[in-house]
């Protein structure tokens, strides 16, 4: 439904005749809400995957191994997530599908699709079963939190654009912290059965969001061939008439602009490498290895939403101050280190190693994400975040069956951890390679 233009904030020289909105704007708010919806159902599988390996498993009091503790071995539930991750990749083609007939279509659309998908799991008569119908709807529920940044970027001036990421990683991240919430709360009297039979209530509230939905003007006008001011290159590397060629079935940057591309997608892939098990298994190894009950994890997953509010608020100060590069390589190194202590052996560290993952997390989403969108024109932009998604997938699936074969072979949490997180440190300083856009309109950082 039409909304009411901005209040206050006269349009500056870089972007007249462009309705850009403030972080709180609703299309925003709206915005979060869908990846927050995106989030309850991906980080479903991880919450729940204690309750589903000894639901389809064997689990024995008497055994020693990790997978009499765990009722399926490690290397099963590492490759059932990485089939799930690696699903993923069908998330590249589905954001292209936003440079092409919109981002609002392309959202809605993900968004509707994975929660349908992913709320069948419910009826999974057997884990391979269970990993089938969440690999369906996994590149839906990506492709929702790739647009979504997007939109939240293209909505935006430059002094509101680190705080809409953050808003829309807020979304996202309630919606994760939600799921495992009400798994806690519940206890025994909600299966993961019930469980994920809950995505029909987001999936029922779908019609409402899409009323306070638009198309970003700046996709609008890219569609129409407007003309765009031109932007030299200056100090910040911005790329002055930077071309875009149409792939048959993605938009392509111009040659210019791929090395960009490529580093991007490779540090995100290793950002992957080291979240993708520190994520996904972190509840199982808490629950089924160090014996913490289900309230634990609950209080742990409480603790890290305020954690993670206040690293949002960090993040975006960082971003806005001093600058998207430095803030994103220094976040990405302690988060690799976080998992590292998250995974060395007592409770204690576990707790403190995910809170201070989840605080880094968010710390980095903000002045990643503002990065990300800045360095590409907004005809390839949402191209740009598939691809990332893509690197992102890559890197988790070759993290989690790495991590798995590693914890089976050795029987040992924070050898594998280590060797998981030395590589993505060392890796951090390129972050330098890329420019810096701080306080650049996006047709100024990325013209056409």
């Amino acid at each position: 439904m039409p909304r009411p233009p901005p209040s206050g904030a006269a349009a500056t020289a870089s972007d007249q005749r462009l309705r850009l909105y403030r972080w709180y704007d609703p299309a925003i708010l709206v915005t979060a809400a869908l990846a927050g919806s995106a989030g309850f159902a991906q980080f479903g599988v991880s919450s729940a995957l204690a309750d589903v390996a000894r639901s389809f498993g064997q689990p024995s009091t008497t055994g020693s191994s990790v997978a009499a503790n765990v009722g399926l071995s490690f290397t099963v539930l590492g490759i059932g997530l990485a089939i799930i991750r690696l699903a993923a990749l069908g998330s590249l083609p589905l954001s292209g599908l936003a440079d092409r007939l919109g981002r609002r279509r392309v959202l809605l659309g993900c968004t509707a699709g994975g929660l349908a998908i992913s709320a069948l799991a419910a009826l999974s008569p057997g884990y391979w079963w269970f990993v089938a119908l969440f690999a369906l709807g996994r590149p839906l529920l990506s492709g929702t939190n790739a647009v979504s940044g997007v939109i939240a970027a293209e909505e935006t001036r430059s002094r509101d654009r680190a705080k809409a990421i953050a808003l829309v990683t807020a979304g996202w991240g309630a919606g994760t912290g939600a799921i495992a919430v009400v798994r806690g709360v519940a206890g025994d009297a909600l299966s993961w059965r019930g469980l994920f039979a809950l995505l029909v209530i987001p999936l029922a509230l779908i019609p409402l969001f899409s009323r306070w939905l638009e198309e970003p003007d700046r996709f609008r006008r890219s569609r129409a061939g407007a003309p765009r001011q031109p932007a030299a290159a200056g100090p910040s590397g911005g790329v002055a008439g930077a071309t875009v060629r149409p792939g048959r079935f993605l938009a392509r940057p111009s040659p210019a602009l791929r090395p960009r591309l490529w580093l991007i997608a490779v540090l995100t892939a290793m950002l992957g490498f080291v979240t993708g098990p520190a994520n996904a298994m972190m509840f199982v190894y808490a629950e089924s290895v160090l014996g913490l009950p289900r309230s634990a994890t609950a209080a742990m997953v409480a603790a890290a939403g305020v954690l993670g509010l206040c690293g949002l608020i960090a993040g975006r100060w960082a971003a806005d101050r001093l600058g998207r590069r430095y803030t994103a390589g220094t976040m990405q190194a302690v988060i690799a280190l976080a998992a590292v202590l998250t995974y060395s052996g007592s409770a204690a560290a576990a707790v403190t190693g995910y809170l201070l993952a989840i605080c880094a997390a968010s710390v980095f989403s903000p002045a990643a994400g503002a990065l990300a969108t800045e360095m590409f024109p907004t005809s390839v932009r949402a191209t740009v975040a598939g691809w990332m998604s893509v690197g992102g997938v890559l890197g988790a699936v070759c993290g989690l069956i790495v991590f798995g074969l590693l914890v089976t072979a050795l029987n040992s949490f924070w050898v594998a951890a280590v060797m998981v997180a030395l590589p993505v440190v060392a890796l951090c300083p390129l972050y330098g390679r890329f420019p810096e856009t701080l306080g650049m309109e996006l047709e100024e950082s990325a013209p056409e």
